[in-house]
Parts: structure tokens; sequence; C-alpha cells
């Protein structure tokens, strides 16, 4: 592993950008037609780093949005560097600690402080990171549909396109059909599901009955603070239980952990605010006994207890392993 240097910062860009999709991408709490992005473009002596603050639009999916994150950065985070010409990580550190709240904006000025460090020591951003290159095998999101026809259309789609993997949205009175009919047409491909806290432990009989697909894992069934409920359900069915919205703190993983509330974790670098949140988290899951499982992709497995790991960091479901969407 590698000590990122000190740059000597000379500006900082904030661009916002938005890009249509081809169709609306819907989960269980609403729908986006276009990924809105802030660029951040970070200039030093030493190299130039880009980095991405990327909430979705609206407040359906986080509390922070694209114009809640361009106004933290452009008043608040910004602002405080302009005087600092050199810059080490743990300066940044301190001005983060000093501004509560604003995770994606943290992770996109955060992301390219140690892009331009990398690019200083010709190193790829992995290795700063302590990884190593593998192949991982690649997976996509699919939204909820009007119809099975049009899901099972999609799936088709994506796998023809050479996705390996296919992780599908559920939501209630969208969740055992859609995945009988996946695994009665598709077979034994790699298959979960998300329900983006659409559930309560009253629905457990649902998860139940998805027990006996032999999904990879079900993630984030009820609510982000429902952890003595998501150890129950993991109690329940063998399918490992993926914490995402609820695993947003070093702390929160710690609840997770001494609860058993999952066995995977999807860290999501901006959710937590940057990747030295995510390395802590990722470092806590792997003392607590987890293990690097590529045919996860985003997530790490814990094998055995219910205990949950991380073993891929993802830039908010971008990097290691590429799933569009949410």
């Amino acid at each position: 592993m590698y000590t990122l240097p000190t740059l000597h910062l000379t500006q900082i860009i904030l661009r916002r950008v938005k890009i249509p999709l081809h169709e609306p991408f819907r989960i269980s709490s609403g729908a986006v037609s276009e990924k809105e992005c802030i660029v951040v473009e970070m200039r030093a002596d030493e190299g130039v780093g880009f980095g991405e603050a990327s909430p979705m639009g609206g407040s359906f999916y986080s509390a922070d949005t694209p114009d809640s994150t361009w106004k933290a950065l452009a008043e608040q985070l910004v602002p405080r560097l302009a005087g600092c010409e050199k810059l080490r990580l743990q300066d940044l550190l301190s001005v983060f600690e000093e501004t509560p709240g604003e995770p994606f904006a943290k992770a996109g000025l955060e992301g390219a402080f140690w892009d331009a460090g990398a690019q200083h020591l010709g190193r790829p951003l992995f290795e700063l990171l302590g990884g190593r290159r593998r192949p991982i095998p690649s997976g996509v999101a699919i939204g909820i549909y009007p119809s099975l026809e049009e899901l099972l259309a999609r799936v088709e789609r994506y796998m023809r396109e050479g996705y390996q993997r296919v992780k599908i949205k559920i939501q209630p009175g969208w969740d055992i059909g859609p995945v009988r009919a996946v695994r009665e047409r598709f077979g034994p491909v790699p298959l979960m599901v998300d329900a983006n806290a659409a559930y309560t432990l009253r629905d457990a009989t649902v998860f139940e009955q998805l027990d006996r697909f032999d999904l990879m894992m079900i993630e984030q069934p009820m609510a982000a603070d429902a952890l003595e409920e998501h150890a129950e359900l993991q109690r329940r069915i063998r399918t490992p239980v993926c914490l995402d919205e609820s695993a947003e703190s070093l702390d929160a993983l710690r609840e997770i952990l001494r609860l058993g509330s999952g066995r995977i974790v999807n860290i999501k670098v901006q959710r937590v605010g940057g990747l030295f949140n995510a390395r802590q988290m990722h470092e806590s899951c792997m003392q607590a006994g987890g293990s690097r499982d590529p045919a996860h992709g985003r997530a790490g497995h814990f094998r055995g207890h219910a205990a949950p790991g991380a073993g891929g960091m993802e830039p908010d479901g971008r990097g290691l392993a590429p799933f569009p969407g949410i």
C-alpha cells in the first residue's frame, strides 16, 4: 500500500452533468429518468484528479440530492480548501469533520484527491487502496416493470450482452412472481433481489418463500434503522440478507455486526462519505471474520456465521463490478 503525497493545490472545478437514461429506472420508492452527477476536478502541481458526487435526484433514495450536494461543495467545502495550498489527506479529513453530514459532497472531493495522488505516483487507485487486480463478473440491476414479459425481455437482453449476474428490484406484489419467472426462464443464473426497504417483518413469509429460489442475497428488505428486525429475518432464512441503506457509517456497521443483521454489507463509497470511511468499514468487516468474494462483486460475504462483510468498494454502484442502477 502506498502513502498519498501532499498536493500543492491550485484549483478546484465543479461541473454538473445530466445524462438521460434509455428508459426510466424504477425501484420500490420511486423512479428516475436521468442520471445527474457533480464532477469534481482537483488541480494540483502534482497532477489532476477527478471525483464524483452523484446522489439521486429527489429525496426518495437518500437525504442528499444534487442540489444539496452542489450547495455543500460550492458554499462550504470548496471555500474552506481555497486557502490550503498544501493539502494532505488528513487536512481534507479535518475539513470534513468540521462540516456535519454531506457524505456525497465529501466523497466527491476525496475521490478527486485520491485520483490526483494516484496520477502523481503513476499507480492505479486499487493498488493505493491495498487491492489486487483480479477478474470480477459483471452484473446488472434491473428495475420494476409493468409486466413480467418486459422484465424477462430485459434480463434476456442483458445476459446476451454479457452480464453474468442479475439483480432485480422487488416491492410488495412484485416479488415472488418475478423471481419465479426469471428462474423458470433462465435457470441457474446467479440471481439476487433488492427491496430498497419496501417491507416490514410482517412480510417475513414473502422472504421465506423467496428462500427456495437459491438467491445470492436479499438486499435491504426493511427500513435502514430496522436492524433488529433484519437480524430476526436472517435467523429465519438461509439466503444471506444484504444491508445497503443501513450501512451508512462505521457506527451503523458496528451495530449491524453486533446484532448479526445480515451476512453481506454493500459499502457504497459516496453514501459513507468517501474512500477513507469505506476502507475503515471494510477493515472492520474483515476483522470480524469477513471474506472477499468476487462472486458477490459489490459486497463481501461472510461464510458461516450471521455477520456481514464487505469485499468490494465502488463509487455508489460503479467500479469493481459495474452494476447499473441503484
